[in-house]
């Protein structure tokens, strides 16, 4: 099982909608038994709250349900269980790179798995008013990425192929 942590400031806007939108690509594809996501925060002020309700609305008019997800902060167990871990922006990733230990190489930007999307953070739409359907579009393009950057890996691992 390969297992895939998506991290933003709070846990509320882009890393539940990056959890959500993963699971629903990874099931689309049938690779339950193969993948796995979770999500957290590297601030607590949102622990045990729901997403954001603009984050569950804008989820809910693309058919993905992530009301049911509650914001928890990064522990460190979190660099040991996972061996993904994607962080929706610099300040982010730069934040886990001084928690990670020996585990950097485990540490990814989203927009890394989206090379046609030419930026390199995926922006906190927290404060606007608008913001959520672009972040939505972004991270969905990215998790297709990552599923794939995901497959590859596995092929290379366990010389074998996973069909699709």
């Amino acid at each position: 099982m390969h297992r895939v942590l998506f991290v933003c400031l709070g846990n509320i806007c882009r890393s539940p909608t990056a959890e959500g939108i993963f699971r629903h690509l990874v099931k689309k594809q049938g690779l339950e038994e193969i993948i796995c996501a979770d999500s957290a925060g590297t601030g607590g002020w949102h622990i045990g709250n729901p997403p954001d309700p603009r984050a569950i609305q804008t989820a809910l008019t693309r058919v993905i349900d992530i009301s049911d997800l509650r914001a928890r902060q990064l522990k460190v167990d979190d660099f040991l269980t996972f061996d993904t871990i994607v962080a929706m922006d610099s300040d982010n990733l730069a934040n886990l790179r001084r928690q990670a230990g020996n585990h950097t190489q485990k540490l990814f930007l989203m927009l890394d798995f989206a090379p046609d999307i030419k930026r390199t953070d995926v922006p906190d739409p927290y404060y606007g008013e608008n913001g959520f359907d672009e972040v939505f579009d972004m991270i969905e393009i990215s998790s297709s990425g990552l599923i794939e950057h995901i497959k590859q890996q596995t092929r290379q691992q366990a010389g074998r192929h996973i069909d699709v």
